[in-house]
């Protein structure tokens, strides 16, 4: 067939004027550019597959057995480096808690960096006041309590309320006193509960270089808190930065806010504490201060720990304090719990009671009394993150 012109037109246009626009463009596109025969022989190399990396074991097995040299060495690295994260976290976080006082100052027309003078100028000699009254005393007192407990435990057997519980439950309270004094009386236990004496010497220097290493970087990062905040702001993108700058004034507030109350309420439960053991005449009142002090930094339930520790230690002394004392500290404990909570928490991200004592939990268990403080407000971010970010995402979609 042929198109008027004498050219033969191909069979495939017949089928319509579809089929004569496809063949003319086919045909002129073959006569401006003419295919290459040494393309033609060109083929694109195979994919690799599993069979292809399976005939190369040796090349396998050097892959993988690199990769997991590299996830090891990446562990002991971390394990290694694990106390100096604990000192930047806590340090950022330490930042964070005494950030609320220098902004304070600053609203009273005082720099910045001499808010940071002032604020850390304060908090060292309320610290080494607090150090030169205390620690003698509570090491004292350390000694006397634990030389005092076989004595404590002889006056509590030949109490009334002891003779009361004994005729009631047996005699498994009073072997079980003998055990506990006999184990308290024996020098070698006493060394073993201790981790002898060199250990707890470098416990204690360890302990007291940890916190001046923390001191020092937390008062970098307090000074440097405003340009740390804007340079996390710029790694998210320009259209989000706001509500990125928003979310981290409100967290790292938040956060400030949560440590400087805790510290405030357990500075009140500690002054509560004291007050109480020196009024009634129990014993250790220096001691039991410290206790309430770092136990109650705890949330949710470490006044219920102390009040529980207390009253049973109480009970060794007297009856009738213990039972004073821990009736006076329930309503204390009231009054915390409803008064003096909510105006100090006032400023801090709320958490469900369930969150706080998992969160707690988790923290004690990770890295003790500063991990459960430390946990709080990290779980408080979280649930901040999640309903701004990730519920309203949630919510978009349709």
């Amino acid at each position: 067939m042929s198109d008027g012109t004498g050219t033969p037109r191909p069979e495939s246009a017949a089928a319509g004027p579809a089929g004569t626009d496809a063949a003319a463009t086919a045909a002129a596109t073959s006569a401006v550019h003419p295919p290459d025969p040494a393309l033609a022989t060109i083929t694109a190399p195979p994919l690799p597959t599993t069979s292809t990396r399976v005939d190369r074991p040796i090349a396998l097995g050097f892959l993988i057995t690199l990769g997991g040299l590299i996830a090891i060495a990446l562990g002991v690295a971390f394990s290694n480096l694990s106390t100096i994260v604990i000192y930047v976290v806590f340090a950022l976080f330490a930042a964070l808690g005494l950030d609320p006082v220098v902004q304070i100052l600053e609203r009273h027309n005082v720099k910045r960096a001499w808010g940071i003078v002032i604020t850390y100028t304060v908090f060292a000699l309320l610290l080494i006041g607090v150090l030169w009254l205390i620690v003698p005393t509570v090491v004292t007192q350390i000694g006397e309590f634990i030389s005092g407990v076989p004595e404590m435990i002889s006056d509590f057997q030949a109490s009334d309320f002891y003779n009361w519980i004994q005729a009631n439950v047996g005699d498994q309270l009073g072997a079980a006193l003998d055990e506990l004094r006999t184990y308290v009386t024996t020098p070698s236990n006493i060394a073993a509960i201790g981790g002898g004496i060199l250990r707890i010497g470098f416990s204690i220097a360890t302990t007291i270089s940890g916190i001046i290493i923390i001191l020092v970087l937390s008062l970098y990062f307090l000074a440097g808190l405003p340009a740390i905040k804007v340079a996390f702001n710029r790694l998210a993108p320009a259209r989000s930065r706001a509500f990125v700058g928003g979310m981290t004034d409100e967290i790292t507030g938040s956060i400030g806010g949560y440590l400087m109350g805790m510290v405030i309420l357990a500075l009140c439960n500690s002054v509560v504490a004291f007050i109480l053991h020196l009024s009634l005449g129990l014993p250790f009142p220096m001691l039991m201060a410290v206790a309430a002090f770092c136990i109650t930094l705890i949330p949710l339930i470490g006044s219920v720990l102390f009040w529980i520790a207390a009253s049973v230690l109480a009970l060794f002394t007297s009856p009738v304090s213990a039972l004073i004392f821990a009736v006076v500290y329930l309503v204390y404990m009231q009054l915390e719990a409803y008064l003096l909570t909510p105006r100090v928490m006032n400023k801090t991200i709320s958490v469900p009671g369930a969150l706080v004592v998992i969160g707690a939990l988790v923290g004690g268990t990770l890295l003790g009394l500063l991990g459960a403080l430390v946990a709080i407000p990290v779980t408080a971010s979280i649930l901040l993150i999640v309903k701004q970010v990730f519920i309203p995402r949630q919510d978009a979609k349709v």
